[in-house]
């Protein structure tokens, strides 16, 4: 997720509501589309069975590496989300952060800001970093926890055992659960989620990397909210490639999960 790189059910609302209307309204419109969204790739995987377009609620992830964004364009698209990195250790801020942060917001396109972890730095000191960057925005999605093997870093080369994994991860996700009110989403990849065995961590909801075959077989029993399926999308307001992802449920489930009440009927 740090850049557009290669490879790796029901869910739970947050307890927060998002209150600015361009938001409503564009989580309302997305209600009326009939047919999901269906990006160009510029690698295509030939998906069997389920399919990444069987899922209505697709949307972004991004970061400095997109470089200038129309967000008014991607919204026009038909993605209905946008998750926007923020902050990297404890020391490093995305240079576009704050460009993204307020233009998914002008085009009313819902957004959450994520934090790419490193194991050099202690938990408490990498979330303060993320919470002394990231504003307390009732109308946010979740914040989301990057956690995947970095240890080929030049600036960072460790690779913990499971069990500190697992302990740091916690921290950091009370930490932040605390600061915003929002339980944080965790992204993760194959390799990392298999080696530091995380569905061993409870009550966090899954955002999982899968380009190569449905989350159902790359991480079997495994809950997800959001699945990450390409990493070389082609997103209208994007140059170049981007990282495109589905929600696991129905639209109205989407409106739900953002903490939007559905419109009368």
């Amino acid at each position: 997720m740090l850049a557009a790189c290669g490879p790796s059910r029901p869910p739970s609302p947050p307890p927060a509501t998002m209150a600015t209307s361009p938001v409503i309204a564009a989580l309302s419109a997305s209600r009326a589309v009939a047919v999901a969204p269906r990006f160009d790739d510029s690698d295509p995987w030939e998906w069997s069975a389920v399919a990444p377009w069987h899922y209505p609620v697709h949307g972004v992830d991004v970061s400095k590496y997109q470089g200038d964004i129309d967000w008014t364009r991607v919204r026009a698209s038909g993605a209905s989300f946008a998750f926007i990195k923020a902050t990297e250790g404890g020391d490093h801020t995305d240079d576009r952060f704050f460009d993204n942060w307020r233009g998914a917001a002008a085009a009313g396109l819902p957004r959450g800001a994520y934090h790419y972890y490193y194991f050099c730095r202690p938990a408490a000191e990498q979330a303060r970093w993320f919470m002394d960057h990231v504003p307390r925005d009732a109308s946010a999605l979740p914040p989301v926890l990057d956690v995947e093997w970095n240890h080929l870093s030049r600036t960072c080369p460790l690779r913990p055992a499971a069990e500190r994994v697992r302990a740091e991860m916690t921290t950091y996700l009370g930490l932040v659960t605390r600061h915003y009110g929002k339980r944080p989403l965790i992204y993760t990849t194959v390799d990392f989620y298999r080696d530091n065995e995380l569905w061993r961590v409870k009550g966090y909801q899954f955002w999982l990397r899968s380009v190569a075959d449905h989350p159902s077989n790359t991480y079997p029993e495994q809950h997800w909210t959001f699945w990450q399926y390409t990493g070389t999308g082609m997103v209208p307001g994007i140059a170049g490639d981007t990282d495109i992802n589905v929600f696991s449920g129905t639209r109205d489930e989407w409106l739900l999960w953002a903490g939007v009440a559905l419109p009368p009927t």
